[in-house]
Order: structure tokens, then C-alpha cells, then sequence
């Protein structure tokens, strides 16, 4: 049936703000610590740290968890709305894509936005591995294997890495290792900085043995980490593998979550815009070698765009293991040092809670553009479990070219 009135128009998207508690162990800092309440928390920082924004005016809250049980179940992007003392009339709902959790809460919250179905949104995501391990109750359906659809080696993360080195030969260990070092000295040197520093919502946490604690650091962190420390490290996944503990992110517990607003709301608000989507893009690959998802999404969000990678000069890109990152870079023929990539670290120094993971991305991204204005274009892309990708381009409000135009 064919609308009464004329076609609504394409509104801009902005992100505004987000935060994210600290990353934690499994089994560490919030072992006895709810997966809802962290997420809770960062939704209260939100509005805490946005005065101008009515709780009432948040037209929806999407959040996301890959194993979507217990604390992190139950529909949590509503339950969480309601316990972070949002209204009732404040709908709410759960998303699941892997790793790609909270990035997908973002890009489907922001179409709504560019839709005018939403003015204000939330989105973000929680993973408490610790509580709840990747898979747990999980009963795959046969078939996958005995119909050869997927190898063996596609439901475990590390197999997979393992296999992207088979891919890519040149790919070694060792340039493995060099990046994962990288990534925790530059972790450390960000952290220096107070650049990570303000998007953290400290979290008080309890223990029945030790009583009240106080998390307010990324716990995963290993600051003087050297290559030759990671050469040590067992390769769990295979024999003389090249995948380690030392160079793929963690087993981790954590949340985020981000304001995002149409252009017109924000300035109606008073709301300052950190970003504004530019275009994104999902794509699928074979599931034994998940890793390379990044970079077919990485050309579906070009293509949208109307852009080249060339145009992109800052990048955050996921480390679940390095292999992955290494390899999107060498597509692209970009250096495995190069200064716009992760310039403050990545997860496998802050950690990998699956679904809260692209959030503390875009926080990242965020950071690059206040800290360069000469920078028009960034991206945020990550690797997805069962063979998929992910990216978001962005575009820098503070580029110094808008004070030239």
C-alpha cells in the first residue's frame, strides 16, 4: 500500500558519548559481580554525564549479549532500562551477533534514527564470560558438521585463528607476537595519557571472602610485556601452533554502552556530537577462517560511503587475536606499526567481552578525532564468530577542513 504522505528523508546519525566499566578477567574483579548491574551502570553514567538529556527522551535501549542467559538474559536491553531508572514507557530489547554485538546495537538503533522512527537511543552491550562461557548452552545442530558446512575447527575462535595463519603463511608468530607486545606498551602509554581513562565507569564490586572492592582499572592489562615473553607461551590450539594466550585477547567480563541522537536532537539537546555515521556494512565469510570478515565489511561500508580506504586515516580495529588484525592490514597494504591503527591498544590489552566490544571501539575512534582534527574519516571493524564481519565508518565533527568550507 503506498504512503499517504511524501517519503520521510534520510536524517544524520551522531554519536554523542559513551563509556564502559573497566574490562575484567574472567573469574577476577567481578567474578560476583551481576553482568545487568554492570551494564546498568553504564547506562546511570550516561545520563549522569549528560545533564541535558531528559531520561525521558530516550526513545529506546538495545543491548546486546552473545550468550543471552541469567543476568544477561530476560530481554536485558529492557530489564536494564528499567533498572537503570529509565521510564517505563522506555522500550527496550536483547541483540545477539557474537563479537558484533554492540556494534550491531548501534548500527541497527542508528538506522532507526536516520528512519525518524527514534530521535535518542542507547545501545551497547555486556558479556560476563566468567559467569557465562561462549557457548554454554548451546546445542549446535548436528548437521553443520555431518553436512560439511563448516569444519570442526569453525566453532572454536583460536582454530580459527590458527587457520588464518595457514591462509596467510607470511603472517609468522613472531609478527604475531610483535603486535601483541605493541598493543600492551601502547595500552600503557594511553593510560599514562588519561586517555582511556574518562570513558571508564568505576564499578564498586563485592566478594563474600574479601568483602567491598573497587574496579576502576582494565584488569587484563600486562604492561612490559616483550616479544620474548610471548615466545614462551604455549599454543593451546595446536602443536607448534602460532596462536597464544599472549597474542589473542582474553576470557573477559565488561559492558558498554553509548548515546547516539539524529543531528537535530543533539542540537536541540545541547548535546556535542563525537562522531557521525558515515556508512557500515555486515558481511559473512567461511566460518573456519573468521578473522578475514573484516575486510569484505570493511568494502560493503566503502562502496555506501562513496570512499576508498585510502580516504580512512584512523582505525580501530578489534584484536581478538593479531593474526586477524594483521591480516585485514596487509590487505589494505597497510604496515603492522602503522600509527593510525589502535594508536592506544586494543583488546588484546583491555580485553574481548564479546558483545560490549564494539562500543569501547568507537570510545577509541572518539578519542583519535578530538586528539586529531586533521582527520576526516575513521572506522571501527572487528571479526565475528561463525564466519562474519563488521565495520562502521565515521566521520570527525572536529575535522579542521569544516572551519575551512
Amino acid at each position: 500500500m503506498p504512503r499517504q504522505n511524501s517519503p520521510r528523508e534520510i536524517r544524520d546519525v551522531v554519536f554523542v558519548d559513551g563509556v564502559r566499566t573497566p574490562f575484567g578477567k574472567a573469574k577476577g574483579q567481578y567474578a560476583e559481580t551481576r553482568a545487568d548491574d554492570l551494564v546498568i551502570k553504564c547506562i546511570r553514567e550516561l545520563l549522569r554525564r549528560n545533564p541535558g538529556l531528559p531520561p525521558e527522551r530516550v526513545d529506546e535501549v538495545a543491548i546486546a549479549a552473545t550468550t543471552q542467559i541469567g543476568d544477561q538474559g530476560l530481554t536485558i536491553g529492557r530489564t536494564a532500562a528499567l533498572l537503570a531508572g529509565l521510564p517505563n514507557t522506555t522500550p527496550g530489547y536483547a541483540i545477539d551477533r557474537m563479537c558484533a554485538g554492540a556494534m550491531t546495537a548501534v548500527t541497527t538503533t542508528a538506522s532507526g534514527i536516520a528512519f525518524g522512527a527514534y530521535d535518542v537511543v542507547v545501545a551497547g552491550g555486556v558479556e560476563h564470560m566468567g559467569r557465562h562461557p561462549m557457548g554454554e548452552g548451546v546445542d549446535p545442530n548436528p548437521r553443520i558438521i555431518a553436512e560439511k558446512l563448516v569444519d570442526t575447527s569453525a566453532l572454536v575462535m583460536g582454530s580459527t585463528a590458527e587457520n588464518l595463519h595457514d591462509r596467510f603463511p607470511g603472517i609468522t608468530k613472531e609478527r604475531a607476537d610483535k603486535f601483541a607486545a605493541a598493543s600492551q606498551e601502547k595500552a600503557a602509554k594511553a593510560y599514562a595519557n588519561d586517555l582511556i581513562q574518562p570513558d571508564l565507569v568505576p564499578i564498586a564490586t563485592r566478594s563474600a571472602e574479601q568483602g567491598w572492592g573497587f574496579a576502576a582499572t582494565d584488569e587484563p592489562m600486562r604492561p612490559g610485556t616483550t616479544v620474548e615473553d610471548l615466545g614462551t607461551l604455549k599454543t593451546p590450539f595446536r602443536p607448534h601452533g602460532r596462536v597464544t594466550a599472549g597474542n589473542s585477547a582474553g576470557i573477559n567480563d565488561g559492558a558498554t554502552a553509548c548515546v547516539l541522537t539524529s543531528s537535530e536532537a543533539a542540537e536541540e539537546l545541547g548535546l556535542k556530537p563525537k562522531m557521525k555515521l558515515v556508512s557500515y556494512g555486515f558481511a559473512g565469510v567461511e566460518p573456519e577462517v573468521m578473522g578475514v570478515g573484516p575486510i569484505p565489511a570493511t568494502e560493503k561500508a566503502l562502496k555506501l560511503a562513496g570512499l576508498t580506504i585510502d580516504d580512512v586515516q584512523a582505525f580501530e580495529v578489534n584484536e581478538a587475536f593479531a593474526v586477524q588484525v594483521i591480516a585485514f592490514l596487509e590487505h589494505y597494504g597497510i604496515a603492522d606499526d602503522d600509527p593510525r591503527v589502535n594508536p592506544y591498544g586494543g583488546a588484546i590489552a583491555y580485553g574481548h567481552p564479546l558483545a560490549s566490544s564494539g562500543v569501547r571501539l568507537m570510545n577509541q575512534l572518539a578519542t583519535q578525532f578530538e586528539q586529531r582534527p586533521e582527520v576526516r574519516y575513521g572506522l571501527t571493524t572487528m571479526c565475528v564468530g561463525l564466519g562474519m564481519g563488521g565495520t562502521v565508518i565515521w566521520e570527525n565533527p572536529n575535522w579542521e577542513g569544516n572551519a575551512a568550507a
